[in-house]
């Protein structure tokens, strides 16, 4: 029996390998497509991306048809190469040069030769197509705007790069992906799942039938539609009101988090961004060092808070138990401190407590609110590090974790920040060393959102829900605990009373107390941060940032909101307006007080931001 094993085994694998051999030439069809691989055209039928909505189900974005044309290196055979190059309304080399990278990528798939072509252009390449062995034209979806605003927001898509391929496998050359704002964010959901349909091909290079009645055929599904938290007509009015300015501006709807506005100026309409003009006009705009008009000033942009700090001063100072709600100080024109320093205030009625300082904006008042805060504890150090802990709870320093791709932490110091700067151990410091940050002209730097959702925790007594602009996919809502779950600061809820009353006062009879909206109790704080740059060498002071932040209605927040307008002066004067305009024409749908609207959009201030330029000119003359 043991002689007979080793023929048995033989016996048994050639049987084995007979069968496996008739499997795949008979049985399994797979193999066959390898063999007949030169005689079949496989044609990838792209999906259309989700559309995007805004949080009524008005459309933003959505599809239209565009052609590519397309090239098999392998399949090429002579042609005329001055014809097809005019053909294309390419240059002999440029065609020459995408050839050769198209047989880098792959001689034997398919790469794009000529990108979106319109219908017009379709139609006339396609007569011809015929005469081009190798080539053919590939229908696939391009988005299309029903909006002029909104670009930063949406984003757009553009063809993957070797990046791209090399981090997903299922991107090839030619495909799109989403870049910036919620194209990029939400790429997963928007793209869909590419199908591909297999075709016989004749001697001429042209389809003649699908390849086995389709058997082998995949379907493209759609991309899943977004809706989003944006109100599309108040952000179409806040992009209006801030033409010739820059800054940004952030609207919330405090209860869910949900971002009603998001605003970057100067912006640009997002169709500029579509077809075979994408790649000159986003050139453009990614050079346009001065305007910046790719630059998310909203999420990246990041400026001292100025006066709307002064409300976490005050609070922070209620919860450590500092100061006392009616506790009353003097201004005097200002706090004096250290070795004839001295922190100036305009002036008003004296003296103030913890409401009314903050509805005068009372330097005097925060600066010893701070102070106290600071050296309540042994060291400063320690001081810094307690107030550092109340701000970060508020969001402050840190990524809010909101779901856009872009942002920046801002800056909250602390106590070794301090010691790197002053050189401790060898020289220490002292709360007064610090004392700016009472007002928000410290160390201390914000983003647009992050104040706004300061300003959101504040009306919510203490609690914030992430920052989010998802609000539902395929028309359901969005499952997310990150954007249900509510994040609670260090402060006591009885300790933002005085600050919402100070904030109410400020409208009543306070900084803002001409920007009152009509029928609505709003509350806000005003604020002006100084603004220098360095030109030459030289220290230059130019025009202050406005900067406003409010909330209303007062009792029932609706919405929240930070206005930043980069050398717009004192806070009342550009983005008090803007904000107070923005908040009627949510709340109410339409606009009273013309006035003031027309002051705002018939106002510019692009000489200001023309100033630099000039002075450094100056300078060299």
């Amino acid at each position: 029996m043991r002689k007979l094993l080793p023929l048995v085994i033989v016996i048994f694998s050639v049987v084995i390998f007979l069968a496996r051999l008739f499997y795949v030439q008979i049985v399994d069809e797979s193999y066959g497509d390898v063999s007949q691989n030169i005689a079949i055209r496989k044609v990838y039928d792209y999906p259309q991306r989700g559309y995007i909505f805004d949080r009524n189900g008005k459309l933003l974005v959505g599809n239209q048809p565009a052609y590519d044309v397309m090239v098999v290196p392998n399949d090429v055979k002579d042609f005329d190469t001055l014809a097809l190059a005019d053909l294309l309304n390419l240059t002999p080399k440029r065609l020459k040069e995408r050839i050769d990278d198209a047989i880098v990528y792959s001689p034997r798939l398919a790469s794009v030769v000529t990108p979106q072509l319109t219908k017009s252009e379709y139609a006339y390449v396609q007569e011809k197509m015929y005469k081009y062995p190798g080539f053919y034209i590939q229908k696939r979806s391009l988005r299309d705007y029903n909006v002029s605003h909104s670009a930063n927001v949406l984003g757009y898509i553009a063809e993957a790069n070797q990046r791209d391929i090399a981090a997903n496998p299922y991107y090839q050359s030619g495909d799109f992906i989403g870049r910036r704002g919620v194209e990029q964010q939400y790429e997963d959901l928007l793209k869909g799942t590419r199908g591909v349909k297999l075709f016989l091909r004749d001697r001429f290079n042209r389809n003649i039938k699908p390849y086995k009645n389709k058997k082998f055929d995949t379907v493209s599904q759609k991309g899943k539609d977004l809706s989003l938290t944006i109100d599309s007509e108040l952000q179409a009015y806040g992009e209006k009101l801030m033409k010739n300015k820059r800054g940004g501006i952030v609207a919330l709807q405090p209860k869910t988090g949900e971002i009603l506005s998001l605003v970057t100026a100067p912006s640009y309409d997002p169709e500029i961004l579509v077809g075979r003009k994408r790649s000159r006009n986003y050139t453009k705009m990614y050079y346009d060092s001065i305007s910046r008009p790719l630059y998310n000033r909203a999420l990246q942009a990041a400026y001292p808070p100025g006066s709307p700090f002064k409300t976490l001063t005050d609070l922070i100072a209620l919860e450590e138990n500092v100061t006392e709600i009616d506790e009353t100080y003097y201004c005097n024109g200002g706090y004096s401190y250290g070795r004839g320093a001295r922190m100036a205030c305009h002036h008003h009625k004296n003296p103030v407590d913890a409401i009314s300082g903050l509805a005068y904006s009372c330097n005097s008042y925060f600066a010893q609110a701070y102070r106290r805060t600071i050296e309540k504890y042994d060291t400063p150090q320690e001081g810094i590090e307690a107030w550092r802990k109340h701000l970060e709870s508020f969001g402050l320093g840190n990524y809010l974790g909101y779901d856009l791709p872009v942002g920046r932490k801002g800056l909250v110091p602390d106590a070794d920040y301090y010691n790197r700067a002053y050189n401790y151990p060898k020289y220490r410091w002292y709360a007064t060393a610090t004392l700016s940050n009472s007002i928000g002209q410290g160390e201390v730097l914000t983003t647009p959102i992050q104040l706004a959702n300061v300003v959101a925790a504040i009306s919510n007594r203490g609690w914030y829900i992430t920052p989010h602009i998802l609000k539902e996919v395929d028309h359901k809502p969005i499952k997310s605990a990150t954007y249900t779950e509510k994040n609670y600061t260090t402060i006591k809820p009885e300790n933002f009373d005085p600050v919402i009353e100070g904030m109410y006062n400020a409208f009543n009879y306070g900084t803002a107390r001409f920007l009152r909206v009509p029928g609505i109790d709003v509350c806000g704080k005003t604020g002006t941060a100084e603004n220098k740059t360095r030109i030459n060498g030289k220290t230059v002071q130019l025009e202050d940032h406005s900067i406003f932040v409010a909330y209303a209605p007062k009792d029932d927040p609706e919405i929240a909101i930070a206005v930043f307008v980069e050398n717009g002066g004192y806070g009342s004067t550009y983005a008090g307006r803007i904000s107070s305009l923005m908040i009627e024409k949510y709340l109410k749908d339409e606009i009273e007080r013309k006035d003031l609207e027309k002051w705002i959009l018939s106002n510019s201030l692009e000489e200001a931001y023309a100033k630099p330029y000039l002075i450094e000119e100056q300078m060299e003359n």
